[in-house]
């Protein structure tokens, strides 16, 4: 059973089409992949799902509810966590603090004000404990390794128990060590139920992990199916090759 479908979604950007026309579902309990070439439409799609950008048409929802218009903390709060490709932590705050920002809707000012709460601490520390980073909990996250920082905004995106988490390329400038390190936790806590829709170019770490993997290609839906099928499928390699070939021209 689907529990995040996308229908007929669409996006432009001052004529040119990022989106066109796509439909993809997420069965619960998968982890599931978005792949493509670059400027295939993943990310703005991401976008989409999680509040960022308004759709121009379509209908984006959860658990057969929609949820396209709202605000990106209105979904958070719904039950879709989400990463971004570049993290989003707040660089002078505490590993501890970037913790306890996603799951209360003030400001930054109140949040010092009010500290934070024994009951906030101790699910900050069962999943800092998780990522291996619980020894950092007092520690401004500008210090950490890019790698570490990766860790922490999904810990962070886990304080509200979503049902779905979208990652937006995990393993981008992640070190070989962290990203099987990153495998084992999504894993695990797909096993736990939780579901994943991610993004990434890492092909090794997508056909190990993902059930199921969606591939796009100028804002399209071109294939999908399970890791074996897409790398037979003629028109993802000719996505793909289409793409280098392309780059090597302009290069």
């Amino acid at each position: 059973m689907s529990i995040l479908t996308v229908d007929n979604i669409s996006k432009s950007f001052g004529g040119i089409k990022a989106v066109d026309s796509c439909s993809i579902a997420v069965e619960r309990g998968s982890i599931t992949g978005l792949i493509g070439p670059n400027g295939s439409g993943k990310t703005t799609l991401f976008n989409m799902i999680t509040g960022f950008y308004k759709p121009d048409s379509g209908t984006v929802n959860l658990n057969q509810k929609p949820i396209q218009g709202l605000k990106p903390s209105q979904i958070y709060h719904r039950g879709i966590g989400r990463t971004f490709q570049i993290t989003r932590l707040f660089w002078k705050m505490t590993v501890m603090e970037n913790m306890i920002v996603p799951v209360r809707q003030l400001g930054l000012r109140t949040l010092l004000g009010q500290g934070v709460k024994k009951y906030e601490e101790e699910r900050a520390l069962e999943l800092l404990n998780l990522v291996g980073l619980a020894h950092y909990r007092d520690e401004e996250v500008r210090k950490l390794s890019f790698g570490q920082q990766k860790l922490i905004e999904l810990a962070a995106v886990l304080m509200s128990d979503p049902e779905v988490i979208l990652l937006d390329e995990p393993a981008g400038g992640v070190n070989p060590v962290m990203i099987e390190r990153m495998m084992e936790l999504v894993e695990d806590m797909n096993m736990q139920g939780k579901t994943f829709l991610l993004v990434e170019h890492n092909m090794r770490l997508v056909m190990e992990l993902c059930q199921h993997i969606i591939v796009l290609d100028h804002g399209q839906k071109i294939a999908e199916g399970g890791p074996a099928e897409i790398q037979s499928n003629p028109l993802v390699l000719e996505a793909y090759l289409g793409s280098t070939q392309n780059a090597n021209a302009e290069a």
